[in-house]
């Protein structure tokens, strides 16, 4: 009667050590898989100038990307990945495009989803019209459009504030602000709370010097960052354009470097520069997170190879043990591990 006995637990243990032999190799699989998730990517993402890149993610994962426009009206596309982009149209047509600057073009949009709307700011510019350029802001219910414009927020000769253009909007503490400004400084001013309109009695704040325009604030941590572009955005293949940054614990500032100098006299730390491949890289998104924590940001240069418009580039953004952005290598990446989605 033992000897059976002896036979069934053996077999019984033989058939755990097989289970659990199986599944140590499930397990084993599945970290390869979600290793394998991440595949590569190569720059540009978007092969077409898409200058002053912005951005939005909804609540169903899909983002959508707007920028200068290349095309008349503000161009707009969408991806699910970050990688594989979807031309799906304009903010405008020639019949709702703004008109407060009659010759202007739509230059560094902004998109915001404020009180159930998508709110798009918009610079509108001639070339050299510093006293004539302005901002603006355009609705819709839907984040493709079409968008209904609302006009102009202010103009640089109402303001102040020659060569208003290269707005941001961020809403802190319950209330909405609007950082703006292109190499005569850097401004802020608070907006009411529908985002349409300066809020009543407000006064513009400087909060950086005449190196910088195309800033983005970045919340992280007990620091906001304030991401900027120096140099000649626009020379083709000469463009010197630069993403750089300053950090600071109060959202007005001051700003400052990694050695103290302060962005209101014009201190900086470089973030992104040239290589051989692409130069005048600058003029930020926002910063958005894959599922795996991973930032992200978007910006455009210029690709020596085919020196036509500023292309879509994509870079992950790591942070060093002080708190202080940057790239791999410092330059844009040729190709690199991608987004996981």
């Amino acid at each position: 009667m033992k000897t059976p006995q002896c036979i069934i637990i053996i077999t019984v243990c033989l058939s755990l050590l097989i289970l659990n032999g199986l599944s140590s190799c499930k397990s084993s699989k599945e970290t390869t898989d979600s290793l394998s998730v991440r595949s590569l990517y190569s720059n540009p993402v978007i092969a077409k100038s898409t200058p002053d890149p912005t951005i939005i993610q909804l609540e169903n994962g899909d983002f959508y990307l707007y920028a200068t426009e290349n095309i008349k009206n503000t161009p707009i596309y969408k991806s699910t990945n970050l990688i594989d982009w979807e031309f799906v149209g304009t903010a405008f047509d020639n019949d709702t495009r703004p008109t407060f600057e009659p010759k202007g073009a739509l230059w560094a949009p902004d998109i915001e989803y404020v009180n159930g709307k998508y709110l798009l700011y918009y610079s509108m510019s001639v070339w050299g019209g510093e006293w004539t350029c302005g901002i603006g802001v355009a609705v819709s219910d839907k984040p493709e459009g079409p968008f209904e414009d609302k006009g102009k927020l202010f103009r640089s000769n109402e303001i102040g504030v020659q060569n208003s253009i290269d707005q941001y909007f961020i809403s802190e503490g319950g209330k909405n602000y609007l950082f703006w400004g292109s190499f005569r400084g850097i401004y802020a001013i608070e907006l009411a709370k529908d985002g349409l309109s300066i809020k009543e009695g407000a006064d513009k704040i400087q909060v950086a010097g005449t190196a910088f325009e195309g800033t983005y604030v970045h919340k992280r941590g007990n620091y906001y960052y304030l991401f900027a572009s120096i140099g000649s955005c626009c020379e083709g293949v000469n463009s010197t354009y630069e993403l750089v940054v300053g950090r600071s614990t109060h959202l007005f500032g001051p700003y400052i470097d990694r050695s103290g100098k302060d962005m209101m006299e014009n201190g900086f730390e470089r973030v992104i520069s040239k290589n051989d491949r692409f130069v005048g890289n600058g003029h930020c998104s926002e910063i958005v997170q894959d599922k795996q924590g991973n930032d992200w940001i978007f910006y455009h240069g210029v690709d020596v190879k085919n020196p036509h418009g500023r292309i879509l580039l994509l870079d992950e953004v790591k942070w060093d043990s002080e708190g202080w952005p940057y790239i791999d290598g410092g330059t844009p990446s040729l190709e690199a591990l991608a987004p996981v989605f």
